[in-house]
């Protein structure tokens, strides 16, 4: 049984149909060949693209010389609205200051510190869990932005303004795909960005009721009552080098993204690592099984939760939230005997390189067993990038690995799920990889 892959589109279709086919999903407008391509180019009148699978050129790209292949500015196009001038938009020197300001929020024993947040909003997910049959992603945003403000704010996701912003959310994920055909049609810069007007007013509610957050906590930071979470670590680091803090403005771009980076991504994660323990009972039995150490709130029983992490990894191989990259070429370059000119844009696709057939062993089949093999373990080093690699390896990473296991063997500790005859999922892309017509599930007591 092989787990629900979106269809793959004819081999050559014109660019009219492309570009119909990339606004509907940019997974099944790709063709089937970039599952076996090293590198593949797509020429077009107005852009020119390239698909990078082989490791070594993503090991290129990522690790060995991240600074010649700067984040895309056409990527910024659709996710400037809500973004701003967040550490997942910006380059250069600005991206250096914002990463030295974060990055101690996340360092050392932060993981422990935040773990007993994650812990309640586990037990709050698993008292919400309805039985019956369940969208289980409505489920699973639910629970991850629970821990998102638990975290950052210390506040649980009941909270009036925390409640508000979780179902803007709701509204503007569906409304803005992750990468929109300005990330590949380049736009001279006078001419005006036409976003949907609900998608961006959207953003702008968002934006100010994050404002509204950063505020009161600046409010508390100056009264000496602000508690010891991520928000108030990361609002008071001071930059080693300028000595300057963020300002109000810059803290709310940095709040939102860890809010869609953090809460939509694990959302996603979850919701279809729910749907693979349903349509394959033998690994739930054995997650349910694992989950009965999760007793006391200690971040030790995560060394108890082997079989779930591996679950959770081979879900993330599988269904990467984010599944494209887009870098840009900062200088002319010759990638496997091809000339790549200067401003051509190059595409990571963890979900192209998670299934290459040439690199992992039945690759498109579900296998958390697969990451004790030696295939397994070679391709987890060289072809697993489901948090990109390199400089711009996503911070919250660590957190990610320990909230989603977490959270999936509390669930299964004290619910059964099983698939809904006739509602298998198909993934789409939106702003992570999400289902066409979310993900149905039946849901018992054990």
């Amino acid at each position: 049984m092989i787990p629900p892959k979106p269809p793959s589109r004819p081999d050559r279709v014109s660019l009219w149909r492309y570009m119909q086919l990339f606004r509907q999903d940019i997974l099944s407008a790709q063709p089937a060949r970039l599952y076996r391509a090293w590198m593949a180019e797509f020429r077009t009148p107005f852009f020119r693209s390239y698909l990078m699978n082989q490791p070594e050129l993503v090991k290129t790209v990522l690790k060995d010389r991240p600074e010649d292949f700067p984040k895309s500015d056409r990527v910024s196009e659709g996710l400037r609205p809500l973004l701003g001038n967040s550490v997942f938009l910006t380059n250069g020197e600005t991206w250096k200051r914002q990463r030295r300001i974060i990055d101690p929020a996340f360092e050392g024993g932060r993981l422990r510190e935040t773990f007993p947040a994650m812990w309640e909003a586990s037990e709050a997910a698993a008292a919400r869990l309805p039985e019956g049959l369940v969208e289980i992603e409505e489920q699973t945003s639910h629970a991850a932005a629970d821990v998102i403000f638990r975290t950052l704010f210390s506040i649980p996701i009941e909270d009036e303004l925390a409640s508000a912003v979780f179902h803007e959310f709701r509204a503007y994920q569906r409304s803005q795909p992750i990468l929109n055909l300005a990330a590949f049609v380049p736009l001279p810069r006078w001419m005006p960005r036409l976003f949907r007007r609900d998608t961006k007013a959207s953003a702008v509610r968002i934006r100010a009721l994050i404002a509204k957050l950063v505020d009161q906590r600046a409010q508390q930071i100056a009264q000496g009552t602000a508690p010891d979470d991520l928000a108030t670590k990361i609002m008071t680091t001071h930059d080693p080098e300028t000595g300057a803090t963020f300002s109000p403005e810059e803290m709310v771009d940095q709040v939102a993204i860890f809010f869609l980076a953090g809460h939509e991504t694990s959302a996603s994660a979850l919701a279809w690592a729910l749907y693979l323990m349903a349509l394959y009972p033998e690994w739930q039995e054995k997650v349910a099984a694992e989950a009965t150490s999760l007793t006391d709130c200690d971040f030790a029983v995560m060394s108890k939760l082997p079989v779930t992490r591996d679950v959770f990894r081979e879900t993330l191989r599988l269904y990467p939230p984010v599944p494209m990259m887009v870098r840009e070429a900062a200088c002319p370059e010759k990638f496997r005997d091809r000339e790549v000119p200067q401003g051509s844009q190059l595409v990571l696709s963890p979900w192209h390189l998670h299934r290459h057939e040439r690199l992992w062993e039945r690759s498109d089949e579900f296998d958390p067993g697969r990451w004790q093999t030696e295939n397994g373990k070679t391709c987890g080093r060289d072809a697993y990038i489901p948090f990109s690699a390199g400089a711009r390896v996503c911070t919250g990473a660590g957190f990610a690995m320990v909230e989603g296991p977490l959270i999936l063997a509390r669930l299964l500790r004290d619910a059964r799920v099983s698939c809904v005859e006739g509602r298998a999922p198909v993934p789409v892309a939106h702003l992570t990889v999400r289902a066409k017509d979310g993900i149905w599930l039946h849901i018992g007591k054990r």
